[in-house]
């Protein structure tokens, strides 16, 4: 497969970039988990960047075999996981491609490649270089692959089927994932409480995942007796690999405590609700404040949350959401109401769940948990200069116009704690225009990258 030489230059998440804009699924290896994983990523095939392409990396090997489904399987990995490998993609030197011919099936071959005696037969072939986990292409491709009747091959294949839809489904509730439908819970909407609907989407991964370890556990059965290996060989090989990951349909939770994911869900179905209010707006642009004449990001919040759990009474829905963010829970911060998650926890969580590629920025007046006066949301996709125009001449200025108004109101009325408080907030909100101002100029001065370098250095 394609190796770039420069992944910063050729390769993106996929919620980086436009759809439709050029870049394509890139298969390039990614974390384990055997039968199904999403295709995250994305790499430039625009045809006037070819060249630039082919001549990086190690050109472009295997180009004729790009597109077509098959398999693929992460390149290094303490335990061989192999997935399908869905029609559309490019793949990479680190995801290398298994494409079927013949009669042989793309399920019957994810079957057997993903079984205990396949993997121990492919541990015998690696070198003692490779012994931590290298499954390169020359090891794979000597797999033996063991003959069956098509009962055999229909059986082992629905295995096969089951544990990859069963992943496949749950991962349609994973906002990062090219198969994100809606979160888990609000599956349960029509549950009595918030409360139940949480149990009832754990309950739910719970059963899930014990039944595709069961069909697994079955699977490997079936693989046995192709290779016709008796029960007591088998017993020797399972000692002889040890431990092996056990399949879960949660890898990006796996290991965490049900208190945890309890907590994953809440935070999730609020990301949710201000993803569907920012891809709704206009302009991309949407204030905390009232002072802009539109309606505040809280507020549409609760308004999408109605929406999303039709039928329910709109502020006993968030006093059982809040109830829940009131929990300590290891790794996600207490919030004392929805308020308070969306101005402060928000944007950190949105960070780590696009893995340092936030699609939503935060801009506010002042950093950290301290009140800002002036607060946004805004839509990176959408956000060009015309739009950094119009967040400093309308939404910002507008906020100092109402914060003076308030001040000089406040001095007439001889209210000096509030027109202290108030003109301290003007002057947070002229600074932050002052900084944007600077971005809009290219402004720079010192360092690279320094306190006093504001410009953008990735091209609009």
């Amino acid at each position: 497969g394609k190796a770039t030489g420069d992944d910063p230059r050729w390769v993106r998440q996929w919620w980086e970039v436009v759809p439709n804009t050029g870049w394509v699924p890139f298969a390039k290896g990614g974390d384990f988990c055997r039968f199904y994983a999403g295709i995250d990523l994305v790499i430039d095939w625009k045809v006037e960047h070819r060249a630039d392409l082919k001549a990086a990396g190690n050109a472009l090997p295997s180009e004729e075999h790009y597109f077509k489904s098959g398999l693929t399987w992460p390149l290094a990995g303490s335990a061989l996981s192999v997935r399908l490998l869905p029609e559309g993609c490019v793949f990479g030197h680190k995801g290398p491609a298994i494409l079927p011919t013949g009669d042989v099936g793309e399920l019957y071959l994810l079957a057997i490649a993903n079984s205990e005696p396949a993997e121990f037969l492919l541990r015998t072939l690696l070198s003692r270089k490779d012994m931590g986990g290298r499954w390169e292409v020359g090891v794979i491709k000597r797999l033996p692959v063991p003959k069956a009747t098509a009962k055999q091959v229909d059986r082992v294949s629905s295995l096969a089927k089951t544990i990859h839809d069963a992943k496949l489904d749950w991962d349609s509730g994973n906002e990062t994932s090219t198969a994100f439908e809606r979160p888990w819970v609000v599956r349960r909407a029509d549950a009595k409480s918030f409360s139940d609907a949480l149990d009832g989407v754990l309950e739910f991964e719970a059963s899930a995942e014990k039944q595709v370890q069961s069909t697994y556990g079955d699977l490997n059965t079936e693989a046995y007796k192709l290779y016709a290996i008796p029960d007591v060989t088998r017993a020797q090989i399972v000692k002889s690999l040890g431990e092996r990951p056990t399949e879960v349909i949660w890898p990006q939770m796996a290991g965490k405590t049900t208190e945890q994911k309890r907590m994953e869900h809440v935070w999730r179905l609020l990301s949710f609700a201000v993803k569907r209010v920012v891809d709704a707006d206009d302009d991309g642009i949407v204030p905390f404040n009232r002072s802009t004449g539109e309606t505040p990001l809280p507020e549409r919040v609760r308004q999408e949350l109605a929406t999303l759990f039709p039928g329910r009474d709109e502020s006993q829905l968030e006093v059982e959401i809040v109830n829940e963010l009131k929990r300590s829970v290891k790794g996600y911060r207490k919030c004392a109401s929805l308020d308070d998650w969306l101005a402060n926890a928000y944007f950190e969580y949105h960070v780590g769940l696009y893995k340092s590629r936030p699609i939503y920025w935060h801009i506010a007046s002042a950093q950290g948990t301290a009140p800002f006066a002036f607060g946004a949301l805004v839509h990176y996709h959408r956000f060009d200069k015309d739009r950094m125009q119009k967040l400093r001449a309308s939404y910002v200025r507008d906020t100092i116009e109402e914060l003076r108004r308030d001040a000089g109101l406040a001095d007439k009325a001889g209210r000096t704690d509030d027109r202290v408080e108030l003109q301290a907030k003007l002057e947070e909100v002229q600074a932050l225009d002052k900084k944007l101002q600077l971005i809009q100029e290219g402004h720079h001065e010192g360092a690279e990258g320094g306190d006093h370098d504001f410009r953008i250095l990735t091209p609009w």
